[in-house]
């Protein structure tokens, strides 16, 4: 009976190496997603108003952006990679099964298309515990991915990590999924 518990023990820690290994992309998938989006023509002097016709309140209401408006529009728009980067429970320490995942990752940042660019590193939670608990927790987590990708030999002065807590979900139809428990890359240039 003992070998055959530590028989299946065995299976399953193969299993989720396995399962891990299939759900990491590769390096050069990496990059295709992280690679900036070449920039076209800007559209400054145009603005766009909206017909009275169609909407009678709209001249009531100010046809110009807010910065979060256009911070929020620039930011959803940069060539971004979310990971789901295994942690130890309730820690910032990067789990064993993660490291292949930013072994490509850290080989991405330094390719050639992606060499002059510089990254967001943001660590996200679900929505379970209490606000400022997740945000510190995110931010260490983030800060450790920063960390294991310096150790990997990306440049620190490339890399911003940032804790989001649970203020950006994934799944905000299931707060609590854990595909909500990741590390989005952003490329801020």
């Amino acid at each position: 009976m003992r070998c055959l518990v530590m028989s299946l023990m065995f299976l399953c820690g193969l299993l989720t190496a396995a399962q891990a290994q299939v759900s990491t992309p590769s390096a050069e998938q990496m990059v295709q997603q992280l690679k900036s989006v070449p920039r076209t023509r800007s559209l400054r002097n145009l603005n766009v108003e909206p017909s009275s016709a169609q909407n009678p309140s709209a001249e009531a209401a100010s046809s110009e952006p807010t910065p979060a408006d256009v911070a929020e529009v620039s930011a959803a728009a940069r060539p971004s990679l979310s990971l789901l980067i295994q942690f130890d429970f309730n820690s910032a320490r990067v789990s064993p099964l993660s490291q292949q995942a930013l072994a490509n990752l850290s080989q991405a940042l330094q390719s050639p298309e992606l060499l002059q660019s510089r990254f967001a590193v943001e660590g996200h939670t679900d929505a379970k515990g209490a606000a400022d608990y997740n945000r510190r927790l995110s931010a260490q987590r983030a800060q450790a991915v920063a960390e294991v990708l310096k150790g990997h030999g990306v440049q620190p002065e490339r890399l911003q990590p940032a804790g989001k807590g649970a203020s950006e979900l994934a799944n905000s139809e299931q707060p609590f999924a854990p595909e909500n428990r990741r590390v989005r890359i952003v490329n801020l240039d």
